[in-house]
């Protein structure tokens, strides 16, 4: 048993030196290397888990200061903190069926700009998205009436969406992508706050979508 306990300990070292040697490269990196980079991690099936812990979160308790804005689809399979293997206080995370926004969202994000000082902003979408899929499927005419409705006649109000409804492509694949291009443009103009930040350079804004199979994020390239 003693062996053992040992044994325990030993590995616990090993796992606490090689997280803090991650942490403090990682403090190297920008936001956006951080978030790839701990894709790679998660991705490659060796994550890291970094900051998990109940001594994280005590300090936290005085304030937090995310290095990014991730918004992305409320899909059990899509959580933002685990598939860029980050931890507490590194994401502000706003989840929605479709990663759609309206006034709630928009505001979240404009709190974490305004008041938490992230600089960068990603709008993920995800293939094999619900969401996306029911407008597919139905080209927009979806006839339950629920409240899943709402959501499906947001994505076909999107212009990117109705653009290749006109130009006969529409397919799952470029319906979600057009979707994270539909977010990207509706947060580089959302006014007052992202708009004049985004022009002004003060942050970025840019795209990218999961694939929930193999686990990799392709994010759009930064124009």
């Amino acid at each position: 048993m003693k062996k053992k306990g040992l044994l325990f300990l030993l590995f616990i070292s090993i796992l606490s030196v090689y997280n803090y040697g991650a942490s403090a490269q990682n403090d190297n990196l920008s936001s956006l290397q951080k978030l790839q980079e701990g894709n790679k991690r998660f991705a490659s099936g060796k994550p890291v888990h970094p900051d998990e812990t109940l001594k994280r979160l005590r300090e936290l308790k005085g304030g937090q200061h995310p290095f990014a804005v991730v918004v992305s689809c409320s899909d059990s399979r899509v959580p933002a903190e685990l598939v860029f293997d980050q931890g507490l206080g590194d994401i502000f995370s706003i989840r929605t069926a479709g990663n759609v926004m309206g006034d709630y969202e928009l505001g979240s994000i404009e709190y974490a700009v305004e008041h938490l000082d992230c600089k960068l902003i990603v709008v993920m979408g995800h293939k094999s998205c619900g969401a996306v899929k029911a407008f597919v499927d139905t080209k927009g005419n979806y006839d339950q009436e629920d409240h899943i409705k709402k959501i499906v006649e947001y994505i076909g109000n999107e212009k990117e969406e109705n653009d290749l409804v006109k130009a006969n492509k529409l397919s799952m694949d470029n319906a979600v992508n057009a979707n994270v291009l539909h977010g990207v443009n509706f947060l580089k103009n959302a006014e007052p706050i992202l708009k004049e930040n985004y022009e002004q350079k003060k942050i970025t804004i840019i795209g990218a979508v999961y694939d929930i199979e193999t686990g990799k994020v392709t994010f759009e390239k930064i124009k």
